[in-house]
């Protein structure tokens, strides 16, 4: 559903994705994980079309990004890490506003924005203007707004930050039901744990490259880790089991 083919970004000299191949397939919650600078931000922004490609191609149910953006994006539904709200705007005229972004208005448009409002706790707030509603709040919209078009795939960059415990489980939920009837998730995310638990297929990337990519089956079979956590094949992928060490001698 999701493919990266030979996939870079270049600022001037500095390489920020490098010749990444990637395919999430229909049906898949994928993570992408890395240390901060990796490229994964950069990366996702590439396959929402916000970031034009400096080589490669974004492929999203075969249409390309670039050449062919209007049927691939209204394929897809981004939530970014730090999304963007029109704040004069109700919650339920922010969500008309989107629909109308891919074509989409009038009474199933209603229907499916009193669904996920009521889906995230947001009704009684509807009519109220974006800039009254506190930061978890606008994370449950932006959510909202990434799905009231039914993509067939979603792309989300840290997708927990902001929700209390509640959200988080219900947000999973979500996933794990879009998933379950075809979607495709492909997500960022710095909590390990959360990508380990949800994920079927992780990718770690480092420096703009992907290092290992697959099950934690074949995660810890290719890096010769044992029954290791993802956070320890994170940190050995990367290098960060230094650091880790030296966290305990400070604890000591």
């Amino acid at each position: 559903m999701i493919q990266l083919k030979n996939l870079s970004k270049k600022y001037g000299k500095f390489t920020a994705v490098d010749n990444i191949d990637l395919h999430v397939e229909r049906g898949e919650l994928f993570g992408f994980v890395g240390p901060n600078g990796a490229g994964k931000t950069t990366t996702l922004r590439m396959i929402a079309g916000i970031l034009r490609p400096t080589s490669g191609r974004v492929l999203l149910g075969g249409d390309d990004v670039v050449t062919n953006p209007m049927s691939a994006k209204a394929r897809l539904g981004f939530i970014p890490d730090r999304p963007f709200l029109y704040e004069k705007l109700t919650g339920a005229e922010f969500l008309r506003f989107v629909a109308g972004l891919y074509g989409q208005d009038g009474t199933v448009v209603e229907k499916r924005s009193n669904e996920l409002l009521d889906l995230f706790e947001l009704t009684a707030w509807k009519d109220q203007l974006i800039e009254a509603y506190s930061h978890g709040m606008r994370q449950k919209l932006i959510i909202s707004s990434a799905l009231i078009h039914r993509p067939e795939a979603i792309v989300v960059d840290e997708p927990m930050v902001g929700l209390d415990p509640r959200g988080a489980r219900l947000l999973k939920d979500i996933f794990r039901a879009f998933v379950k009837k075809g979607g495709t998730v492909l997500m960022s995310t710095h909590t390990l744990e959360i990508a380990e638990a949800m994920c079927d297929r992780v990718a770690i990337i480092q420096s703009g490259s992907i290092v290992v990519s697959g099950s934690m089956a074949e995660l810890r079979e290719q890096t010769e880790a044992g029954d290791a956590s993802l956070e320890e094949l994170f940190l050995k992928v990367t290098g960060g089991a230094a650091a880790k060490e030296l966290a305990a001698v400070l604890e000591d």
